[in-house]
C-alpha cells in the first residue's frame, strides 16, 4: 500500500472530540509553515526511523488488538490527501469498525471531495492558515488560494462534522486577519483560533501543541 506513515500515537482525548482515539502521521507535506511544529514530517521520506514511524500493517494489527477500547482514527500530518492509498488505508480503518477525522490543509480539494463522496470521513477538520492574501506568507510556499475556498465549501456542505481553524501567531496573523479568515467560512460555521506553542523539542514525535484562545 502505498501510505506513508512518519508517526504513531496509539491514545488521545483531544483530538477526536468526545472519543478516545489513536493519531496516525503520514509523511510528506506541500506546504512549509514558519510555524510548523511537526518539520520532521514534511519531507515526503522520513529523515531517519525512529520510534514513531510505523508501517502499514503494524497501525492495522495495533487497530485490530485496540477495537472496542479506541473508537476514532484521526489521520494527520504531514499532509495526508497527497498520499496515494489515502481512501485505501481509510477502508481498512473503517472496516474494523472506527470513525475516521481526517486533518488537512485543504490545498487538494479534490481529494477531499472524493473522500466525502465515498461516505468514508466521520469528521474534517481544515487548518484555514491566513486570509487569501497572506497564504504564501503564512505557508511558506505558493498555494492556490481558489483550491483553498474550494475545500472550505466542500467540507462546509458536505454535512459531516468539521471544524476550521486556525493558529495565532502575533507576529504573522493579527486579529483583523482573524476576522478576515472568519469571514471565509460556510455561514454558521465558526473558526477555532488556536494559539501557537513554541516545540521544545523539533525532534521529538510528532505532536499538537496548541491552546484553544480567544482574540
Amino acid at each position: 500500500m502505498d501510505f506513508h506513515i512518519g508517526g504513531f500515537i496509539p491514545f488521545t482525548l483531544t483530538d477526536y472530540p468526545g472519543k478516545i482515539a489513536a493519531v496516525v502521521f503520514t509523511q510528506g507535506c506541500n506546504l512549509a509553515c514558519p510555524f510548523c511544529h511537526n518539520k520532521s514530517l514534511i519531507p515526503k521520506k522520513a529523515v531517519e526511523q525512529t520510534a514513531s514511524n510505523r508501517h502499514v500493517h503494524e497501525v492495522l494489527d495495533f487497530l485490530h488488538k485496540r477495537k472496542g477500547r479506541l473508537k476514532a482514527v484521526v489521520i494527520s500530518g504531514g499532509e495526508p490527501t497527497l498520499q496515494p492509498a489515502l481512501a485505501g488505508f481509510i477502508k481498512e480503518v473503517r472496516s474494523r469498525g472506527y470513525l475516521v477525522k481526517l486533518d488537512t490543509n485543504g490545498t487538494k480539494p479534490e481529494v477531499i471531495r472524493d473522500l466525502i463522496e465515498k461516505g468514508l470521513l466521520d469528521f474534517v477538520a481544515m487548518d484555514v492558515k491566513a486570509p487569501l492574501e497572506k497564504y504564501n506568507l503564512l505557508c511558506g510556499s505558493k498555494v492556490d488560494t481558489q483550491a483553498i475556498l474550494s475545500s472550505i465549501r466542500a467540507i462546509g456542505e458536505s454535512g459531516i462534522s468539521c471544524q476550521f481553524r486556525t493558529t495565532f501567531v502575533p507576529h504573522l496573523l493579527s486579529k483583523d486577519d482573524i476576522c478576515a479568515i472568519q469571514a471565509l467560512l460556510p455561514k454558521g460555521k465558526e473558526l477555532k483560533v488556536q494559539r501557537y506553542v513554541a516545540p521544545k523539542n523539533q525532534d521529538s514525535l510528532p505532536q499538537k501543541a496548541f491552546d484553544v484562545v480567544p482574540v
